[in-house]
């Protein structure tokens, strides 16, 4: 039963990261737009419309690869962690202007709702991880 769940969390985890990358190479020109509008650091945005959506298919990519799902499952975390913290700022008021660059029905979410979002799927992101770490600890155990 609970390998089943892990399939489930995983595949959920891959098409949030294809869905994600895809809206927002589908709707190129709005998310590049909505990025530009936010205040990053050191210009990073022309990085970043190349970087984000190159960074979600690598997750999805390494988590769909049963030899490199580990890896995958690190940089999804990471990538929920980074984008939990973003939108904790925002809520925080740090930004002044903030578009959601998401793509898709994401970028339809209140904030509040979006932090939601991504506190559930960093949840299930983080125990997905914890019991293959625990998997790759006993099989280490029986060799």
């Amino acid at each position: 039963m609970k390998e089943r769940f892990l399939i489930f969390g995983v595949s959920a985890l891959i098409i949030l990261w294809v869905y994600t990358a895809c809206s927002k190479l589908l709707e190129f020109n709005t998310f590049k737009y909505q990025l530009h509008m936010q205040h990053m650091p050191w210009g990073i945005e022309n990085i970043l419309i190349i970087a984000l959506p190159v960074t979600e298919l690598l997750a999805a990519y390494l988590l769909a690869k049963k030899t490199t799902r580990y890896k995958g499952l690190w940089l999804s975390v990471s990538l929920l962690l980074l984008f939990t913290i973003y939108i904790g700022l925002i809520l925080l008021g740090v930004f002044n202007k903030a578009p959601c660059s998401c793509g898709g029905v994401l970028s339809f979410l209140t904030w509040n709702t979006h932090l939601l979002f991504n506190v559930i799927f960093l949840s299930l992101n983080s125990w997905v991880l914890y019991e293959i770490h625990q998997q790759r600890k006993e099989a280490l155990k029986i060799i």
